[in-house]
This record gives C-alpha cells, structure tokens and sequence, in this order.
C-alpha cells in the first residue's frame, strides 16, 4: 500500500473520530454545541471528502493533492478552534449573530415567550469540557488535532518516499 493510500485512510479515520466524538457528546453525553461548535465540525465534513477522493485511482490527478486539501482543512479547523476559544476566553466577542442572547423584541410578555426558541442555544463563551477536571475545552481539543494532524500531515506529505530496493 502507498504511502499516500495509507494518509488518506488515516485523514478518514481522523475525520470519522472528530466528527463521532462531537456527535456521541450530543446523544450520549447530553452535551449542547453552540453555533461555533457547528462551523468547526465543516473542516472535518470536507476533509473527508478529500480523503475519499484521495483514495480513488485519478488518471490525471494523483491523490497527494486531495491530501493537501485535508491539510488546508486542518489549517480553517485551527482557525475556527482559535476563533472559538477566543470567545470562550472573552478575548474578543464571537463573530456568529447565533451567539448573542436572542433579541425577542417587543409586545407583551405572551408574545416575547412566543418567540423564544423551543430548545435554547448554549452561548458561544461557555465552554463545554469533555473529561471532567482536565481544563481543556472541546474547542481546544479540537484546535490541538487540527494542529497536530495537519503537521503530520505536511511533514508526510514533504518527505520523499522511500525506494524499496529488491
């Protein structure tokens, strides 16, 4: 097996594990993601795109250049993480209107409950930590992957590969 089929197998595995951990969070651990939550799961999304397309023989394209495209996704995953902890940190405010407390409006207080949403949105600058007592938000985590996949990523993606000799 190439080394380029075996990155694209673990960009898949990476991206199936990212994504699965945010949604087994919501099912299982009853978690609630915020509107930055949600744009940092898109990377993922289309990383695994990349991958698939990684592993599909090209004629023309070889799958090395789907993999710089995982790469770049790891690179807007980080950006978006980094957004995201900033928020949570209230370094800066989050730049998704989703975030701010709903404006309900005016009227009378039957008509303002009537507006409010049926299940609320958890706030962008409360930070959701996975494994109780480690101080390390899911945003966080999520920018330490991102970080960290797509170093190990470039770096294979740079180093020449090795000829076997018979």
């Amino acid at each position: 097996m190439t080394r380029t089929k075996v990155l694209a197998f673990l960009s898949l595995l990476v991206g199936i594990a990212a994504l699965g951990v945010a949604l087994g969070s919501e099912k299982y651990g009853g978690l609630v993601p915020c509107a930055l939550c949600l744009v940092e799961r898109w990377p993922y999304r289309i990383a695994l795109v990349f991958g698939v397309a990684a592993l599909v023989p090209w004629r023309v394209l070889r799958g090395r250049w789907f993999l710089w495209g995982v790469v770049l996704c790891m690179i807007f995953s980080l950006g978006a993480a980094s957004v995201h902890v900033g928020v949570e940190q209230g370094w800066w405010p989050s730049p998704l209107p989703e975030c701010a407390a709903p404006n309900l409006g005016g009227g009378s207080m039957a008509e303002r409950l009537a507006r409010m949403p049926a299940r609320p949105a958890k706030p962008c600058d409360d930070p959701t930590y996975l494994v109780p007592g480690l101080p390390v938000s899911m945003a966080a985590m999520n920018g330490l992957l991102s970080l960290v996949f797509g170093l190990f990523l470039a770096i294979s993606l740079v180093r020449p590969e090795e000829r076997r000799h018979g």
